[in-house]
């Protein structure tokens, strides 16, 4: 995909996440969360819905949210779940399957999640999993959600051992992108979902990472025209991978680049220090040295992403506190460890990575090489 093309205006745009007929849409635009009402009830009826967000974005949203159901005809039931990565576990889960029992929800009932991606990955879980299975529909009010957790059926919850070691593969049967919602973000938080923009980049488009380098203060100033155009492009770029390995069989784990070094910081550290997208950020620029240290790619290639990130206000240094013998164990209890060793992600170019296979050990020695 060309990201350098022609930037359409802020309008509507639909990208589709092609799997038969499982398929779905992602619908990109501004001012679209008082349409969700009609879409939810020409997809599903005039059911009895259940939100599920926390108190953070419900102060914002919920109640243009509740009112575009209701004016469709449609009851609803709010599940409210405290903010941050650390409420992402079994007992708020169970907390969920609580209410939705009380509530009464029927496998025709549709579970909405409305906010960021730890909102999104648990309510997705619940959706997979109560009643063996209902229908859910993804509304990000997050950058990082909107390009990427909301897009390609992730769903799961932590367990001390790791990150995302419980969890399905299933698919939301709408994604809702109302770029408005931005507007509130913190700019931390904005600067966290850049670093999966730039992911997108660095493994699969140039044109995309190029971009953001030229316009990364016009994306941080909310361009509509722009950053509609590098959430459809990011949207679009998942999609692909998505359609083509669903459930991370082989080629879908080229979308781990950064994440690998990054779910161990965010375990080692309880989730409290760094957001996901710093942490998929220092992650990013340790694959990068290790991929130069082991002659995959240029001193240049590393420059140019760990430039990027810091110019988009990312920690770009692996915490030397964190190595040790817990880090080695938190790597490989990475669920995506096969045989004792790491599929771990390298870039040879910018828009181009290739698999190595890992221990937890090798990655650590390289670490210790690149933080001295």
């Amino acid at each position: 995909m060309n990201a350098a093309k022609q930037i359409h205006g802020p309008h509507v745009e639909t990208v589709t996440v092609e799997l038969g007929h499982r398929s779905y849409p992602i619908v990109i635009g501004t001012q679209l969360l008082d349409s969700v009402g009609p879409r939810i009830a020409e997809s599903f009826g005039h059911v009895h819905a259940t939100v599920i967000t926390n108190p953070v974005v419900a102060k914002l949203y919920l109640e243009r949210l509740a009112a575009t159901l209701n004016e469709a005809g449609l009851q609803i039931t709010t599940i409210e779940i405290p903010d941050g990565e650390e409420h992402k576990n079994l007992a708020w889960l169970t907390f969920i399957y609580d209410r939705l029992i009380e509530a009464h929800q029927d496998r025709a009932c549709p579970i909405i999640a409305l906010g960021g991606g730890v909102l999104g990955d648990l309510a997705g879980f619940a959706a997979a999993t109560f009643l063996r299975g209902v229908p859910f529909v993804q509304l990000p009010t997050t950058l990082l959600a909107q390009v990427d957790s909301s897009v390609g059926g992730k769903a799961g919850i932590n367990h001390p051992a790791g990150k995302n070691l419980i969890g399905a593969f299933y698919q939301p049967r709408l994604v809702l992108i109302d770029l408005n919602t931005l507007a509130t973000l913190p700019r931390r938080e904005f600067a966290a979902g850049m670093a999966e923009v730039i992911k997108y980049g660095a493994i699969l488009d140039p044109d995309l990472f190029e971009l953001v380098e030229r316009e990364l203060g016009r994306i941080f100033s909310q361009d509509e025209e722009l950053l509609q155009h590098i959430v459809k492009v990011s949207c679009a770029l998942k999609a692909s991978v998505v359609a083509r390995d669903e459930c991370e069989s082989g080629y879908r784990a080229i979308l781990n680049f950064g994440h690998t070094v990054g779910h161990a910081i965010e375990s080692l550290t309880e989730y409290k220090r760094y957001l996901h997208g710093e942490a998929v950020a220092i992650g990013m620029a340790f694959a990068a040295r290790l991929s130069h240290l082991r002659g995959y790619c240029s001193q240049e290639t590393v420059q140019r992403l760990r430039e990027l990130l810091v110019r988009a206000g990312l920690p770009v240094d692996m915490p030397r506190e964190l190595l040790g013998r817990s880090f080695v164990l938190t790597v490989e209890g990475d669920k995506k460890v096969a045989s004792g060793k790491v599929k771990f992600v390298c870039l040879e170019g910018i828009g181009r990575t290739r698999f190595e296979y890992l221990t937890g050990e090798e990655i650590e020695a390289a670490a210790h090489g690149i933080v001295s």
